[in-house]
């Protein structure tokens, strides 16, 4: 390689050009469509039925009852409860004073509250600066706040990375990481409208297919973001199409590393393959050094574009350049490739809904074209990104006293949360279990992938109060000294063989 950001023998996977002087001789009675391209006039009519419902519930066609008791909207079906939500709910309608929430992602301390970090409780002094500079409550650039993409894509490569020192990245602040997600997805699927001659060319921006590959299992989140299952049919919310590839084995709870690169080798060329950074959600099973360097061999090879998900930067490991040693790994050989990170975690900021979303190209003004068309998706969007939660990270990032303090917070969650999974291996092992629980104390981050069977769940729920999800996902900071022991006895009484013997005699 000739050095790093280099993409000597790698496709540009953008190419983008500028296109303004194009779109604006295409006139401004034409629109844009961002989802496939095409160019429709602003006289057409929208949509095939032309009856116009009046103010009472009618409509002016005739021949056509003018009724009150016509709905806007009766066709409308009541939707399915969100799962981590709706769990939320039953726990706290549940009266049991034993009842225990391992549902919830979000970190807890030890007694079950919510944490706010000391480096984010010196808000009041970082919010003191910010009155010294006199900022206003104005809006941002529609990018976000310069200062804090800068700190933010730092963060993630590093400080002087040569990414950014040629100035090949184009960041843009988000919605936290399901806004990054999100606008990825969106500029995925966009094509722009160029003149060749007399004729209006549909270029795609991506230069593959309209597919992504995601890891079995993945956030359940990702498929909402990308598409929605409207009925049998898949409805795709981005117009992007959602496929699965092996990454973990049910039976060792544990990568199923075969499994992985034989699916990565018959991926289709130029696909987008979305890879989680650390702290795989909803497993907590990450791959390896040598396993990482497999998946960035093959991806290379298969010209295939990596879009990570980086939502646990130091919230693994407690070491930031160790958490992101993927995206590094994968920029030293030479890879393009989008970032979407979240601050919702690692600093607790779940609420100020603070992220980031940076494309790599091949150049610098690929790069600048890349930040201009997601600027013009960011503002029919959400227009502008919310100010405050990007100037307290920005601030935590860059003063080295509040960066200090932050750092020890993060080893203090990390600490908890290994701690929390002994606890729980410990507790298992001494009510007699004769499971392998190796994995919890294996797996990394805030969630446990616990090999709870949906049965075995319905029971802890049922019979314990002890909520999760019905894949067995714990949230590892539901756990603490108070509750491990009742919690590993449930788990050791669901999962005993003698037990669910005399359960199965008594149901008959």
């Amino acid at each position: 390689m000739d050095g790093l950001g280099s993409t000597k023998g790698n496709m540009s996977f953008a190419g983008f050009r500028s296109s303004s002087s194009i779109l604006n001789k295409i006139g401004s009675n034409e629109l844009l469509d961002a989802s496939d391209g095409s160019v429709a006039s602003r006289d057409e009519s929208i949509g095939e039925d032309n009856n116009v419902p009046t103010s009472n519930g009618g409509t002016t066609n005739e021949g056509k009852t003018d009724s009150a008791s016509l709905s806007w909207y009766g066709s409308v079906c009541m939707g399915p409860p969100d799962p981590i939500l709706g769990l939320t709910e039953a726990y706290n309608r549940d009266t049991n004073k034993m009842k225990v929430n391992l549902g919830v992602g979000a970190y807890r301390d030890d007694n079950g509250k919510p944490f706010v970090l000391p480096s984010v409780r010196k808000v009041r002094m970082a919010e003191e600066i910010l009155v010294e500079a006199r900022l206003d409550k104005e809006y941002a650039g529609i990018a976000g706040i310069p200062q804090f993409c800068d700190a933010a894509v730092r963060l993630a490569f590093g400080a002087d990375h040569p990414v950014l020192t040629r100035r090949l990245n184009a960041t843009v602040q988000s919605v936290s990481g399901t806004g990054a997600l999100r606008l990825a997805a969106a500029f995925f699927c966009c094509r722009v409208c160029r003149l060749s001659s007399t004729i209006i060319v549909k270029e795609k921006f991506h230069q593959g297919p309209k597919v992504v590959w995601v890891p079995n299992p993945t956030w359940n989140n990702h498929g909402n973001i990308l598409r929605l299952h409207g009925n049998s049919l898949r409805t795709y919310h981005t117009g992007l199409g959602m496929h699965y590839y092996r990454y973990y084995d049910p039976k060792t709870c544990g990568i199923d590393e075969s499994g992985l690169i034989d699916d990565l080798t018959v991926i289709p060329r130029r696909s987008i393959i979305l890879l989680h950074v650390c702290a795989h959600n909803p497993t907590g099973v990450d791959l390896n050094t040598e396993q990482w360097l497999k998946v960035s061999e093959i991806i290379r090879k298969r010209e295939l574009f990596p879009w990570f998900d980086m939502a646990y930067q130091g919230f693994a490991t407690g070491d930031l350049d160790r958490d992101a040693y993927p995206v590094r790994l994968f920029l030293e050989h030479g890879h393009q490739l989008a970032l979407a990170q979240s601050f919702a975690k690692n600093m607790g900021l779940y609420g100020e809904r603070v992220g980031a979303l940076t494309f790599v190209g091949s150049q610098q003004a690929e790069a600048q074209c890349i930040l201009s068309q997601l600027k013009i998706l960011i503002r029919p969007m959400i227009s502008n990104p919310p100010i405050h939660g990007a100037r307290i990270t920005h601030l935590i990032l860059t003063k080295p006293d509040l960066k200090q303090q932050w750092l020890q917070d993060l080893k203090v969650m990390t600490n908890r949360i290994m701690g929390a999974r002994r606890s729980l291996k410990d507790c298992l092992e001494k009510e007699g279990s004769s499971r392998n629980w190796q994995h919890i104390v294996d797996q990394i981050g805030m969630f446990c992938y616990s090999g709870l069977s949906e049965a075995e769940v319905n029971r802890l729920i049922k019979d314990y109060s002890i909520y999760l999800t019905k894949d067995g996902r714990i949230s590892v900071a539901g756990i603490s000294t108070t509750n491990v022991q009742y919690l590993a006895r449930a788990i050791h009484e669901v999962t005993n063989v003698k037990n669910k013997q005399n359960a199965a005699s008594v149901s008959l």
